[in-house]
């Protein structure tokens, strides 16, 4: 029966039927935002847009790179690469007062448009890969940065936000990978759960994805793989995971899976936090907790969450990633040798 309702149910398993959008309009909005980039980042840091292949097919990946102004030396930095949120978002100008933040904290940052992102045209949107080659673009961020000789690779971190987080947690529960830590904020967890508690017209931007072409039920095994609440055996690493309970996105009843196979299995590598009903901000009940930006000023609008968020995920980063240390100049002695003594430090002095 050919009705509102049943118009409004039907999943389309297609590709052709996948959502389209208005292609220039997307790609307008983008050299505004590469422009604010741009002109924001004059005498604050080093700011160029590149882009590199995926390792996965080759695909050309457009992203973000943000540098201090003055490098030190080979293997001077620690590196993290930042994931923009959104089922077919795009790495936007809100992230501008955290980016300098990083910067001045000594990080170099890459920010990938990985495939399905918006502003690069038709193909580009329509080669969206959800929970998986879009995973491998964003891992792929790492070759570029190894021609960067001040970043040093053993101080590479991810961290992301929304559907990056489910991208970061995807990345650090491979069971392999070069990051030595990341940070999933509000992260997507479980599509199996997800796409029944948000409906169908969310569910079609899934199922009519190529690499899909289905619902959890006709695909029960590639969403499983698609999901990283079913990874967390392989967590290798330090991750940090900070969610609300009023999030109206990733719903808390989501979110709170992770964060309790996250406490049961890996308590002695996982720090979560659960933020009890932060304040609104932006018409985004809780999931924007964190990211409160004025889009005129583009400066923080701090709340008491967004203050502690910030301040545990920047002193996360500081113990695993270690930025202020620049590796390119000689190790301080006293830090292997007691110096007020004259011989080794024990590894508990250290």
């Amino acid at each position: 029966m050919d009705t509102a309702r049943a118009r409004t149910l039907y999943i389309s398993n297609r590709p052709e039927d996948h959502p389209t959008a208005d292609w220039a309009a997307q790609i307008a909005s983008k050299k505004r935002t590469d422009s604010i980039y741009s002109a924001r980042s004059a005498g604050v840091m080093d700011f160029n847009k590149i882009s590199y292949k995926s390792t996965v097919d080759g695909m050309e990946i457009p992203a973000y790179l943000f540098q201090p102004l003055n490098k030190r030396g080979a293997k001077g930095h620690a590196a993290m690469i930042w994931v923009h949120g959104g089922v077919h978002g795009d790495w936007g100008t809100g992230m501008f007062p955290f980016v300098r933040e990083a910067i001045q904290r000594g990080y170099v940052i890459i920010a990938p448009d990985y495939r399905g992102s918006t502003g690069y045209g038709e193909a580009h949107y329509r080669a969206i890969d959800y929970g998986a080659k879009e995973v491998d673009d964003v891992i792929s961020a790492v070759e570029y940065l190894k021609t960067l000789p001040h970043v040093d690779q053993d101080r590479l971190g991810m961290m992301g936000w929304s559907h990056g987080g489910f991208i970061t947690a995807h990345s650090l529960f491979r069971e392999q990978h070069p990051f030595k830590g990341g940070a999933a904020i509000v992260p997507v967890t479980n599509l199996v759960f997800r796409l029944s508690y948000k409906g169908p017209g969310y569910t079609r931007g899934f199922s009519t994805q190529q690499g899909i072409q289905g619902m959890p039920f006709e695909k029960r095994e590639e969403y499983i793989k698609r999901s990283p609440l079913y990874q967390v055996e392989k967590l290798r690493v330090p991750i940090l995971v900070h969610v609300s309970t009023n999030d109206t996105d990733v719903d808390y009843v989501e979110d709170q899976q992770l964060v309790w196979k996250l406490m049961a299995l890996k308590p002695h590598l996982a720090e979560t936090k659960v933020y009890d009903d932060p304040a609104p901000w932006g018409g985004s009940v809780g999931h924007a907790f964190s990211r409160r930006v004025n889009p005129q000023t583009l400066e923080r609008v701090d709340s008491p969450a967004q203050i502690d968020s910030w301040n545990r995920t920047w002193t996360f980063f500081d113990w695993v990633l270690r930025p202020y240390e620049d590796r390119s100049k000689p190790l301080d002695p006293c830090w292997t040798q007691d110096c007020s003594r004259g011989r080794p430090a024990s590894p508990t002095e250290r």
